[in-house]
């Protein structure tokens, strides 16, 4: 996993949560790595069209 339940807990009680059950902060880490693993993908895909090795902050907002 890319995103720890720790710093999911601490997303979710800037937004205001009192407490957060560890059932709650898998589910959300489940998503929020599936969501940035895609965005990964599709940003390399993106350097590699336009053939750079690196990839740009353009690449992720495209993405």
């Amino acid at each position: 996993m890319y995103i720890t339940k720790g710093t999911i807990k601490k997303i979710l009680k800037e937004a205001g949560a009192f407490r957060v059950s560890d059932e709650a902060a898998s589910e959300m880490q489940k998503r929020l790595n599936r969501n940035a693993f895609e965005i990964a993908q599709k940003a390399v895909k993106l350097a590699a069209h336009a053939k750079r090795k690196t990839v740009t902050g353009s690449d992720i907002k495209l993405a």
